[in-house]
């Protein structure tokens, strides 16, 4: 069979100028029915493969993604009636050296008669010899357009050769043509979700590479300042102590982002026991790692605790030390230098109370409504002039969710700020906390929903 025999290529418009049986009518207006913009690659492909085997059969149906501002094709979703699949998603392609290249150029479908033929003719073809070892012998490939661009192909394959006539190209052809923004849609969301999901496993790796040197080079530096290594000019103190301070800072970076990674990456657990000391275990360990900012802002602490020895609470001790530990860190660093702050554990009302109050300029009740969202910083003047993130908050808040309590804060402006925290006690059960709300909250709490 000559080659020009075996391969055609038919224009976009093909499905235009067929009459489809009534049967063929109903599988295509369900497919219009069915296929939602928001369903998934895996949904949109599982349906298609069902639906439209009795009008169009079908071996092997695939998905095909133009990728790196089209300089390949990568393989998408895949469905076989059979195994082994050779061809298997994620294969990647040059289209400089593929013929897909003409379909995706000239927006025209391409029927193959027999893979074998064509391979015979076409060796250097590796993707037609891997389908081949399936056993597929024919198919048809079709471009997905969506406004105008080619993002991919849909391709239709049979272990039968000859299985194909025009007739079924135009139903091929009509089928990708209404599932074609749907499927876009569904690799675009994919495609940024696995970004996403990259970004956060790298920044988790960075953060956890820089957590150790860094910690190595505040101990190191704290020895020379203790006369370890002999007495110190006062110069010398000063930049020792400057290179601490930095040090400490990036060091709460480090900390920040490594529980950023962790809750976006589904690595936040909740690991509770009954017999944690509230005082003991976690109000004095976090005063213990914030003691020398306060020193350095010359700052004083009033603690006000409620919980006396051989109280305890229930709840994921590491987690809630990154709260406890993150609302006096930010009461030092916001607050008026010289000032107080209040730090206050005891239990209020069948929960776990925290709060932190700190003398300082707070927050207007109009930038309220940023606090406790991910990279958010509130629009002033006066706060801005720390050094900050936006994350130290948001963490907050998810530990918090996740324990099924509630955040609050307040603020007189120019004056004070007070952030506080309700856990139950004891804790809910999982079932009962309800997602996204972590118990009951009110409007005048101006918490993060």
């Amino acid at each position: 069979m000559a080659d020009k025999d075996n391969v055609q290529f038919f224009e976009a418009d093909l499905a235009q100028h067929l009459i489809f049986t009534p049967h063929e009518q109903v599988v295509l207006n369900t497919i219009n029915q069915q296929v939602a913009e928001e369903s998934s690659l895996a949904d949109i492909l599982d349906f298609l493969f069902a639906a439209t085997q009795e009008v169009c059969p079908c071996d092997r149906l695939a998905l095909g993604f133009v990728e790196d501002e089209a300089a390949r094709i990568v393989s998408g979703e895949v469905r076989t009636n059979y195994e082994p699949v050779m061809l298997q998603k994620g294969y990647a392609e040059d289209l400089s050296t593929s013929s897909l290249a003409h379909v995706i150029d000239n927006s025209e479908v391409r029927l193959i008669r027999d893979l074998k033929t064509y391979h015979d003719d076409h060796p250097e073809s590796r993707t037609t010899g891997l389908v081949l070892k399936e056993g597929i012998r024919s198919s048809m490939t079709c471009p997905l357009r969506v406004a105008g661009r080619n993002v991919g192909v849909l391709f239709r394959s049979s272990t039968k050769p000859n299985a194909y006539d025009p007739q079924a190209v135009g139903m091929h052809l009509a089928v990708t043509e209404r599932v074609s923004r749907a499927v876009e849609r569904a690799y675009t969301n994919a495609k940024a979700a696995r970004a996403y999901n990259s970004y956060m496993e790298m920044l988790s790796f960075v953060t956890h590479e820089l957590k150790s040197p860094v910690s190595s080079i505040i101990m190191d530096a704290d020895m020379l300042l203790q006369g370890y290594m002999g007495d110190l000019e006062e110069k010398q103190k000063q930049r020792i102590e400057r290179m601490v301070s930095r040090g400490r800072y990036l060091l709460s970076l480090v900390g920040e982002y490594l529980n950023l990674s962790r809750m976006e990456t589904g690595e936040l657990k909740l690991n509770t026991r009954d017999d944690v000391d509230p005082i003991v275990q976690l109000a004095e360990n976090a005063i213990d790692l914030i003691g020398p900012q306060l020193t350095q802002r010359e700052m004083t602490l009033e603690k006000d605790f409620g919980y006396s020895g051989g109280d305890v609470v229930e709840c994921d001790p590491d987690l809630m030390q990154i709260v406890l530990v993150n609302f006096l860190s930010n009461g030092v660093k916001y607050g008026r230098r010289g000032g107080k702050i209040r730090f206050t554990v005891k239990p209020k009302d069948g929960h776990w109370h925290i709060s932190v109050w700190n003398e300082g300029p707070g927050f207007s009740p109009e930038q309220r409504f940023k606090l406790f969202h991910k990279f958010s910083r509130l629009d002033d003047p006066e706060l801005k002039r720390q050094k900050g993130t936006g994350v130290g908050l948001y963490t907050v808040w998810r530990v918090v969710q996740l324990h099924g309590g509630r955040v609050t804060a307040n603020s007189e402006h120019g004056s004070w700020a007070e952030f506080s925290v309700d856990i139950p006690q004891p804790l809910p059960e999982v079932g009962e906390i309800e997602p996204g709300t972590g118990g009951q909250q009110t409007e005048a709490d101006q918490t993060s929903s």
